[in-house]
This record gives C-alpha cells, sequence and structure tokens, in this order.
C-alpha cells in the first residue's frame, strides 16, 4: 500500500492488526511498485472524484457506485484486448471449455 495519508491511518492498522492482516508498503517514492491500483486511482479520481460535487455521503455512494459498475463492465480496457472484462470473462469461458478433454 501507499505510504501517501489518505491511504494510511489508524482505524486501517487497528482493522488489520485485529484480523492478522500484515500491511506491506511500497518504498516511498517509487509508484511504479504499485502500477495497477496507481493507474486506477488516478482514473477514478480524474473520472468520478473530481467531476462531481457530492450532497451527501449516499449521493457519493451511488455515484461512485455507478462509475464502478461502468468501469468493471461496461468499459473497454486496453489491458484486455480492448474487451469490456465481460466479455473477455466470456470469452476465456470459451476457450476453456471448447480446451476441456471430454468426458
Amino acid at each position: 500500500m501507499d505510504h501517501g495519508t489518505a491511504f494510511r491511518s489508524w482505524a486501517l492498522e487497528d482493522w488489520a492488526y485485529r484480523r492478522g492482516v500484515q500491511l506491506d508498503f511500497i518504498r516511498p517514492g517509487k509508484p511504479i511498485e504499485n502500477a495497477f491500483i496507481e493507474s486506477f486511482n488516478g482514473r477514478l479520481r480524474d473520472e468520478c472524484l473530481t467531476v462531481h460535487q457530492f450532497a451527501s455521503i449516499a449521493d457519493a455512494q451511488a455515484r461512485i457506485e455507478a462509475w464502478r459498475l461502468d468501469y468493471n463492465q461496461r468499459r473497454p480496457h486496453g489491458s484486455l484486448g480492448h474487451l469490456t472484462p465481460i466479455e473477455f470473462i466470456a470469452q476465456r469461458q470459451v476457450m476453456t471449455t471448447a480446451g476441456a478433454a471430454p468426458v
């Protein structure tokens, strides 16, 4: 995880400790060690958090959930061959089924 104050808190440390989860921090100044989440955080911030002015916690939850559903289900991803995650999963399932040995 990041060393930034937005991602580090006593509440998180307490939660992890009580559940036996060991927190692992990237080296300071080395965001490339966590490139996938850095990319995701940038997209979330640029496409959702800075675009909307939230009227309430419920409003924020609804707008962020709508963004999450779009990001995870409807939007093509370059890392998935420009397929949506749903299309990618369906394609993988067909390939796995076609490659399975007959019973």
